[in-house]
């Protein structure tokens, strides 16, 4: 999956100055200028692999030489040992761009392979996983990316995306929901969706009668979330269950009928898996 090339040529860009800025004097006083190599980038553990785009930028922007090819594409899933690209080029540049390249590929692959796991948990229900703006500041198109890799969904990529109204914005706004929902419907764009967070039933009830299209039901109960849903789905309104889901949550989540679930931990709490590129000097 490919997105926005000037952004994420800037993001790669921004990685390698703050890698190679002085260069690598490492590599560059031990190894010939002219020594060729081939780097056999391979996974340590099981995974779902996100971030082949951005990787191949990487090794691009260090030597347009370097020439990749991909044994497993983004939302593959990855066994220990297996090989997921060879990259062949100057042993000069692929040192240069290991390193840059890995991080890449393992906070990407890890959101993917921490997306998978949710995904996999409310498998035959009728919710999806979505995420959040919970991102790393200036990562947040990549990270989204690799949501997507790992079945996931995307919520709002920015503030202008989407109307979302929470108790701040009610509090902030007067204190009255429903005057809140009509003036977010008066100056938003008229194709926006507006999602109203409710916390109780007394609060479902009053999104409802404001003609919300869709309901973010915040740390319910599964009982009163059950209900929640109920009464929304009467009234023709989605709904989205949010507020510490965990893996061992989300399947009874699931259950109460709602149609996305939205995980923070995603993006904010994925552990980045264990690949590695191993480089050798061609005869």
């Amino acid at each position: 999956m490919s997105v926005a090339r000037p952004l994420v040529d800037a993001l790669v860009r921004l990685a390698l100055e703050e890698d190679l800025a002085l260069g690598d004097v490492t590599s560059e006083s031990t190894i010939p200028a002219n020594r060729l190599g081939e780097g056999h980038l391979a996974a340590k553990q099981a995974l779902v692999l996100a971030g082949v785009d951005v990787a191949t930028r990487v090794f691009a922007a260090v030597d347009p030489a370097i020439a990749v090819t991909w044994h497993a594409s983004d939302g593959d899933a990855v066994l220990p040992k297996m090989r997921v690209a060879t990259a062949r080029g100057p042993l000069r540049s692929l040192l240069m761009a290991e390193r840059t390249t890995l991080n890449f590929l393992q906070r990407l692959s890890g959101i993917a392979t921490l997306t998978r796991a949710y995904v996999d948990a409310v498998a035959g229900t009728h919710a999806s996983v979505v995420d959040t703006r919970k991102t790393t500041p200036g990562l947040r198109v990549l990270e989204k990316e690799a949501v997507r890799a790992g079945g996931g969904h995307n919520h709002r990529a920015s503030l202008g995306a989407g109307v979302l109204i929470k108790d701040n914005h009610v509090d902030c706004s007067g204190g009255d929901l429903a005057e809140t929902v009509r003036r977010a419907r008066a100056g938003a764009a008229h194709s926006l969706i507006i999602e109203v967070e409710v916390r109780t039933l007394a609060e479902v009830d009053l999104a409802l009668g404001s003609r919300a299209d869709m309901l973010l039901l915040d740390n319910m109960s599964l009982d009163v979330m059950a209900e929640a849903v109920r009464r929304a789905t009467n009234a023709g309104v989605r709904t989205e269950a949010s507020g510490g889901v965990r893996l061992d949550t989300i399947a009874a989540i699931a259950r109460t009928g709602v149609d996305l679930i939205s995980v923070g931990a995603l993006t904010h709490s994925a552990v980045a898996v264990d690949l590695h590129l191993k480089t050798i000097p061609l005869p």
